[in-house]
């Protein structure tokens, strides 16, 4: 029988994750390197990408940094040839971009939906589309999608969040009949407030005071805090591990009871 040190290890396997130069992308791209995985940071941001693959790269560690935007298929398919040239193989793959704006439908710039849904439901999509070949030509592996507790339950003035996530939820049920016969697993997180910049944004866009609004979001929660970036990574370390090695087409709501 294994251990769960042996579980969670991740020697020898390849992890893309998209969004991954800050917040909850940063945070699993560090646990996953920390568990053995050689890391490809995607991301739009290339100086801070760049800097957390140098920062893991001097503790030892394996990652790399490539420049992609999600929402555009030749960024997305680029990114995969390079992972696929570079490595030969494909085991983990987060798709985590998103952004969040705080607007009713009325409210909302058509350029402000489609951004918030382009960015977090077509690029997982986009990014799932070029790497499902490589991952089951490498044997098969483990696909995580960010939802939301948003994505399962209505919020105020998040329309276009809230459809896109919705939207994960599923695309990620479907992915999971679709691609199980290859040996891919397909799951999906769904985080509750975290201290991310992303959730700093939201209070901006609120016009609301950020530290009042974080306690605010803490106190709706039967435990009484908001969630850490690192709170989300042990939850796709579980999910992108063979700890999970028969969990697939599920949603792991981890948000401190905010569903409850």
């Amino acid at each position: 029988m294994q251990t769960t040190e042996q579980l969670l290890a991740l020697d020898g396997k390849v992890a893309a994750v998209t969004g991954g130069a800050s917040g909850i992308g940063l945070a699993t791209v560090r646990k996953l390197a920390r568990h053995g995985a050689s890391v490809v940071i995607l991301d739009v941001n290339e100086m801070a990408g760049s800097q957390a693959a140098e920062e893991l790269r001097s503790e030892g560690l394996a990652a790399r940094f490539v420049g992609c935007n999600v929402t555009s298929a030749a960024d997305c398919e680029a990114a995969v040839e390079t992972i696929r040239r570079e490595y030969g193989r494909l085991d983990i793959l987060f798709n985590n971009a998103g952004v969040i704006r705080r607007r009713t439908v009325v409210e909302m710039a058509e350029e402000e939906w489609d951004a918030v849904v382009d960015i977090s439901l077509k690029g997982a999509f986009l990014l799932s589309k070029y790497a499902v070949p490589l991952m089951a030509e490498s044997g098969g592996g483990s696909i995580i999608n960010t939802g939301s507790g948003w994505g399962l339950k209505g919020g105020d003035r998040a329309a276009a969040y809230c459809a896109a996530k919705a939207g994960i939820v599923n695309l990620t049920k479907a992915m999971a009949i679709d691609h199980g016969g290859q040996q891919i697993r397909v799951n999906c997180v769904c985080p509750g407030d975290t201290d991310t910049p992303l959730l700093r944004d939201e209070a901006k866009q609120l016009q609301r005071e950020e530290q009042s609004f974080v306690q605010a979001s803490a106190l709706e929660r039967p435990l009484k805090r908001i969630g850490t970036p690192d709170d989300i990574a042990n939850a796709v370390l579980f999910l992108a591990s063979d700890m999970s090695s028969w969990v697939t087409g599920s949603v792991l709501v981890v948000d401190g009871g905010g569903l409850a």
